[in-house]
């Protein structure tokens, strides 16, 4: 469930030019729907909150690729920004839900990215903590009956001023009516009710199966307002990744164990007969190199330490299928 996504070195001129296909509701109203050629809002530059937006723009754009999940964040920082505007000037402000579903397959930063969310919530005063509680099925779905809706109370609980993040919810609803997976359901729904506004409740997991997950229960698509596709990376964007996590722990990629690399990412897209897992591939392959690194230099270097050069170049010979 680590998802992480690298840093990228270079930030890029200005924010992302294209719109993006995200729905904000209030109950079951449209708040906020961004069409092609819309033009865009700008955001005041000297505003109480001007150092927090800098900050989350460096942190978004560290990251590589995610142009529309970046929209997104600063679509919700402007929502809250405008809402504390119109709370100044008399007007509603209030009633905004923030759920969300995070749509796509493991690797593409839902996890990193829900805790940018979180400190963006804290920061604005949404969330009194602003941390990220990390779950999945086995953490909320007990052994007999009463004990799923416990466990789940439990979990909510902790998240309470934070964000609970549940990885592929989907599998709640896989054992079907007499299944405890249908009890952390119920108490989620009741829990998003009792607690309201004190927790944003995240739903993550692959696109097709979160589709049907949130289709099984027609009281549920309604309940998460922002729902978002997290795409897989392009070939390039995966070498791009690799080589800052490699310089993330003090490694050098040379020029053809990147090709050799690239060879390997291609063939496990194309060949692979599960999701793609994309920077967690990438992070599993670098963690594999370092290790076959290590054995290579301990061979070659017997009587002597290797130079500080060679400890930091992962070569051609270290990247095995």
């Amino acid at each position: 469930m680590n998802g992480r996504v690298a840093a990228a070195s270079g930030r890029e001129e200005g924010r992302p030019s294209r719109q993006i296909n995200v729905v904000l509701r209030s109950q079951e109203t449209p708040v906020l729907i961004h069409s092609a050629g819309e033009p865009q809002a700008v955001l005041p530059k000297n505003h109480g909150h001007s150092s927090l937006f800098q900050e989350l723009s460096q942190e978004l754009d560290a990251l590589v690729g995610l142009d529309n999940i970046k929209e997104l964040v600063f679509e919700i920082y402007a929502l809250l920004q405008v809402a504390q505007m119109r709370s100044e000037a008399g007007l509603a402000s209030g009633g905004q839900a923030y759920h969300m579903v995070f749509k796509g397959n493991p690797g593409t930063g839902k996890t990193t990215v829900a805790r940018i969310v979180a400190k963006l919530f804290q920061r604005m005063g949404v969330l009194a903590k602003g941390h990220l509680i990390e779950v999945e099925r086995a953490d909320l779905v007990g052994e007999y009956i009463g004990h799923t809706a416990q466990k789940t109370r439990d979990l909510v609980k902790k998240a309470l001023g934070g964000i609970l993040f549940i990885d592929e919810a989907y599998s709640l609803a896989r054992g079907g009516e007499k299944d405890f997976g249908k009890e952390a359901i119920d108490t989620l729904v009741k829990s998003m009710e009792d607690h309201r506004s004190q927790f944003v409740l995240i739903l993550a997991g692959y696109s097709g199966e979160i589709d049907y997950f949130l289709m099984s229960n027609p009281g549920l698509p309604s309940r998460f307002p922002i729902q978002v596709e997290f795409p897989d990376y392009t070939i390039d964007q995966l070498l791009q990744i690799s080589e800052l996590m490699a310089k993330e722990r003090d490694y050098i990629l040379m020029p053809q164990a990147i090709l050799k690399l690239k060879q390997q990412l291609l063939q496990e897209k194309t060949e692979s007969l599960h999701a793609f897992s994309n920077a967690r591939y990438v992070r599993n392959a670098i963690e594999k190199a370092v290790r076959s690194q290590a054995v290579r230099l301990l061979n070659q270097y017997e009587n002597i330490s290797p130079g500080k050069q060679e400890l930091m170049t992962l070569r051609t010979e270290d990247f095995k299928l």
